[in-house]
């Protein structure tokens, strides 16, 4: 098979060079001639496409392998395969039913072997298991907080919804970590996926309907021409914007088009991996036109001085708000389900690989499944109580886990793929094409620590000032969370 072959290949420890051994790019390779296609004078050309490194025996990426002293790669194919007996099966995903990284689905696809971000952590730098404990840690806190952010915005639904009465705060977020406990049971992405399409379809119309109500109201909740000014609209941020106020609306953006964390779990369960540019490019356009556009059209009816977060809070009729805010219903319940499927996957493959719990319906296998979820969202509702604020919360998030996983690791995926395709000289070889990529992935990698320094910075300073001013309550706090407006003077 064109896969096993292009990627079931010995690889050594070492980054090869180039002529040594050619690789040909997936969309041109022949069984044929698996070696490569040789140039006039019979020397090999640049293999595109060539595997950076190989899993160590023992490490979590030979788990998987049946053969780790002859093969340390399996293709799709195998992978397949193997589990075609199975009763729960994991390759089972297509396309449409994945999200958005160019580098990110062109390392994937050369070591179909991964599983994680944890697998690519340890293949990117050299191997290290240290590389990989690290990005465990920082791979199951990032998910568990973006969980946590779901049972806050999910409560301050069901609080805004009641009209800032019912059960205490508190309660609603029990609640709503309970309704994601039990969407998060099915074991596998493509039972999710009926559910993503669903969220997906009512994220659009929720924003499309909040665009739209922000546009025929007369005026934004909270509106006072006296104390607050008329509505303001900004090109560049006003005299007096502190850094930390800038910054912090900046990795309020950021988080919205940074997602590349799970995407290699997408990939690990797609029975064609070949197939993730489509969904790359055709969720990236979406997502860039639906976000942008609904979001110009909102700010420009809201303003500097009257715009929330969410934007929902700044709806002035009621209404409007509570109609709009509950078509995110399905995306609030499967965005945490979705994150807490991945974190629960990465701990269930790592305890139970290799034994029948992994591919049958076993009581150990379904109760340890369950009891990682339970104390995922135990953990998840923790943060919430803890940090019950949308804005900070949202940049506290980009800042600790963006810079690595949106910039820092795809920056370096790039280089070392490179310098793998390309061999000693690989900087320069290719002249202009060649320099522009390194010198534009370098300086994604030095963003990702700007993220990590100046953004993790900002966030905490945020957190801090808005304890000092009162802007919110205090944690595990039965005080009232649902959405009004929080206009500031212009």
């Amino acid at each position: 098979m064109a896969l096993k072959n292009m990627f079931g290949r010995k690889a050594s420890g070492e980054i090869t060079s180039p002529r040594t051994e050619s690789q040909p790019s997936p969309e041109f390779f022949d069984e044929k001639n698996p070696g490569g296609s040789k140039d006039v004078e019979g020397s090999f050309a640049p293999r595109k496409g060539s595997r950076i490194d190989k899993a160590k025996v023992g490490s979590s990426l030979a788990n998987i392998h049946p053969d780790n002293d002859s093969e340390h790669s399996v293709s799709v194919g195998k992978q397949l395969e193997m589990e075609a007996d199975n009763a729960i099966k994991y390759r089972t995903c297509s396309w449409p039913k994945v999200f958005p990284a160019p580098s990110l689905a062109e390392f994937a696809m050369r070591h179909p072997e991964v599983r994680d971000v944890c697998d690519i952590g340890q293949m990117l730098f050299w191997n290290s298991r240290i590389s990989w404990y690290f990005t465990a840690v920082m791979f199951v806190l990032n998910n568990t907080f973006i969980m946590g952010f779901h049972v806050l915005v999910g409560s301050e639904y069901l609080k805004t919804m009641s009209d800032g009465g019912g059960p205490c705060t508190i309660a609603f977020g029990v609640i709503w970590a309970l309704l994601c406990f039990v969407s998060s049971l099915p074991r596998t992405f493509d039972t999710l996926s009926k559910l993503a399409a669903a969220s997906a379809v009512f994220t659009f119309i929720s924003v499309l309907l909040a665009s739209i109500f922000a546009g025929i109201e007369d005026h934004p909740a909270g509106y006072n021409v006296a104390k607050y000014g008329e509505v303001q609209i900004l090109v560049i941020p006003k005299a007096g914007t502190t850094f930390v106020m800038g910054m912090n609306a900046f990795l309020n953006i950021s988080y919205t088009f940074i997602g590349q964390i799970t995407l290699p779990s997408f990939i690990a369960e797609m029975k064609e991996p070949k197939d993730f540019p489509k969904a790359l490019w055709s969720v990236t356009i979406a997502e860039i036109l639906v976000f942008s556009i609904c979001g110009s059209v909102t700010y420009a009816y809201t303003g500097t001085n009257y715009n929330v977060s969410p934007a929902f809070g700044a709806l002035g009729n009621v209404v409007y708000e509570k109609v709009s805010f509950s078509f995110m219903i399905p995306t609030l319940i499967f965005l945490g389900v979705l994150y807490a499927s991945v974190s629960a996957r990465f701990v269930f493959f790592n305890v139970f690989s290799g034994t029948r719990h992994m591919g049958s319906h076993t009581v150990v296998g379904w109760a340890s499944w369950a009891g990682i979820l339970a104390i995922l969202w135990l953990f998840a509702f923790i943060i919430a109580q803890v940090i019950p604020f949308f804005s900070d919360l949202l940049s506290l998030m980009s800042s600790l886990f963006d810079s690595f996983f949106g910039f820092i690791f795809w920056g370096t995926a790039y280089l070392r793929m490179r310098q793998a395709d390309y061999g000693p000289g690989w900087i320069t070889g290719r002249g202009i094409r060649s320099i522009a990529g390194f010198v534009l992935n370098v300086f994604l990698i030095l963003v990702g620590f700007f993220f990590l320094g100046g953004g993790t910075y900002v966030s905490v300073q945020s957190i801090v000032n808005g304890y000092a001013a009162g802007s919110f309550g205090g944690a595990f706090t039965c005080a009232s969370n649902a959405l009004k407006a929080a206009p500031v003077p212009a």
